[in-house]
């Protein structure tokens, strides 16, 4: 059995009736570092109060339905001082929390760090209402950790951390004159004056210091200097003055964050394709799991619907079929994409059917994907390509009829509107019947949003993955053309031919017909890629910061 929370969840029946606030730290902006307590808290609330920035982490694990009122700015004043805008979280908890309604008040990194959810939490206390803290990742903790800066050695280092807004002349005195490592949280335009302050107070202008915006996500950035020179580093890279100098960063001060050490540490900001905007032209359904393997490489996935899966016009032949496989029609079922098994299994549901209405029935699958799918409906196919997952594949290892052992001569084929003919010749020529059978039709999906569009047509997506030549073509046809900066990824030769017709420079083509592996190709590419800047002594860009026109060398 799985451990039990000593918590009490907010759904107990112990707070039936009552109000309840979950103060919940939602860490420093990778989605992945919300504890399962937080997920667990998020998934009961009626009402969700967090800041724009916290709201896009914690939604997707909150249940449909739940409340997600504005927050509006109560102290104008807050905005032009530049220091955090003041706003009514707290009579929002207050006043949903008097209704008897479950409240999780989402916070940035720890709620015990949070010093506007310190006040909430007292409000709570003096008015009775119930209320529990689930701790985060502090940002000062979590940010230094992605960005390959470690606190502490095995001496025990000291370690201080320090609100440069709030900070006064004892505070900077008192970290000054220690040798340990310092944490600054401070914003981007101020961290040169916070620097000052270290060496106004003793420490020396050499001491090593890194500085990172956006710290955890894929938009997280890394400079290394010293409190000497982070001034002449943030004016030669032109990061100063920016129109987001208000954005906060994380600073750590102590030889721990020296570049030699950083350059063995940076996991995170060193994955093969940190950063890169990836388009992946798929259906929704299908690009969740590239997406989330794009996702480990670093990559910030875009998908774009470049088809739209619709019945077939005249379901009548669909039902004959279905009807057919209960009745003892068919020795074989052939799947060839997920969405032939979508719709079976709809169809199956329509009629009060399961799986177990495929016993005595042999299953085919082409692809890990296919397969998968499978599985997931309570069937494990019978065979699976040993070799390439195509109808030429499947062909390869499928069994000729034998009149002796295959007591029906039938095979049922489930397919789009398109597809080819090649697996129903083979199994003909084979000696079987086939009932090739219209489940569903593929149609050209809407354009995607005009911003999408013009990110396609003017290089703002590093890499594009193409999955099949309707891919390409519907791609082109619904946004136009990706810009000559953009890496061309596709699966397999019939898809980069197809891609080179329409005008293409085909950079990755994967060693096998799979999402997965046209991913990991890509991987490798980027990896290439980002070595071949460090051996020059370049600075790591991706593909959509480089020069138009730059030469781009062909990988297989």
């Amino acid at each position: 059995m799985s451990p039990t929370s000593p918590t009490t969840s907010p759904l107990s029946p112990a707070f039936a009736g009552h109000g309840h606030v979950t103060f919940l730290g939602a860490g420093p902006g990778d989605p992945g570092l919300l504890t399962l307590r937080a997920v667990e808290a998020l998934a009961g609330a009626d009402v969700l109060i967090a800041e724009p920035e916290v709201l896009e982490v914690v939604r997707g694990h909150a249940r449909a339905g739940v409340s997600t009122p504005e927050l509006t700015v109560v102290d104008e004043a807050s905005t032009t001082a530049g220091v955090p805008v003041l706003r009514d979280a707290a009579n929002l908890v207050m006043e949903a929390a008097r209704g008897g309604r479950r409240v999780v008040r989402a916070v940035t990194g720890d709620p015990g760090l949070d010093g506007n959810a310190g006040a909430e939490m007292l409000a709570c206390a003096a008015e009775g209402i119930p209320f529990e803290v689930v701790p985060g990742v502090a940002t000062a903790v979590g940010v230094p950790a992605y960005a390959g800066v470690p606190l502490r050695d095995a001496q025990g280092t000291d370690v201080r951390f320090v609100d440069a807004r709030t900070a006064d002349e004892r505070c900077w005195a008192e970290v000054g004159a220690s040798d340990g490592t310092v944490v600054v949280s401070t914003s981007l335009d101020a961290v040169a004056a916070a620097a000052g302050e270290l060496v106004s107070a003793g420490r020396k202008p050499d001491t090593p210091l890194t500085v990172t915006i956006a710290g955890t996500t894929t938009r997280q950035r890394t400079w290394n200097a010293t409190l000497g020179t982070i001034a002449q580093v943030f004016k030669q890279g032109k990061v100063l003055p920016s129109p987001e100098g208000h954005r906060p960063v994380i600073a750590v001060v102590g030889e721990r964050s020296a570049p030699a050490q950083r350059d063995q540490l940076s996991w995170f900001e060193s994955k093969p394709l940190f950063g890169w905007r990836v388009l992946v032209p798929r259906t929704k359904e299908q690009a969740a799991s590239l997406s989330d393997q794009l996702r480990s490489y670093g990559a910030v996935p875009h998908e774009v619907p470049t088809i739209a899966v619709e019945p077939p016009r005249t379901p009548q032949q669909m039902e004959r079929a279905v009807k057919g496989l209960v009745t003892g029609r068919y020795e074989w079922i052939a799947f060839t994409s997920v969405n032939a098994v979508k719709a079976v299994r709809e169809k199956f549901e329509e009629y009060g059917l399961d799986a177990r209405a495929f016993a005595g029935i042999k299953v085919a699958a082409v692809g890990e994907q296919t397969a998968a799918a499978l599985v997931d409906f309570g069937v494990k196919p019978d065979l699976v390509p040993s070799g390439e997952q195509s109808a030429a594949g499947l062909l390869e290892d499928w069994p000729p009829y034998d009149p002796v052992f295959d007591p029906i001569d039938r095979v049922f084929l489930p397919r789009a509107d398109i597809a080819t003919e090649t697996l129903v010749a083979g199994l003909i020529e084979l000696g079987w019947e086939v009932d090739d059978v219209t489940a569903y039709r593929t149609v050209r999906a809407s354009p995607p949003p005009a911003d999408t569009r013009e990110a396609i047509k003017g290089g703002g997506f590093d890499a594009v993955l193409f999955t099949s030549s309707s891919t390409v073509r519907n791609l082109v046809g619904i946004a136009g053309k990706p810009h000559n900066v953009t890496v061309i990824a596709c699966i397999g030769p019939a898809t980069a031919k197809t891609a080179e017709e329409h005008g293409l420079r085909v950079d990755v083509l994967s060693p096998e017909p799979s999402v997965h592996k046209l991913a990991e190709a890509l991987a490798d590419f980027g990896l290439r890629r980002r070595e071949s800047a460090l051996e020059a002594g370049d600075p790591v860009t991706r593909p959509s910061e480089r020069r138009p026109g730059a030469r781009r060398r062909r990988t297989t």
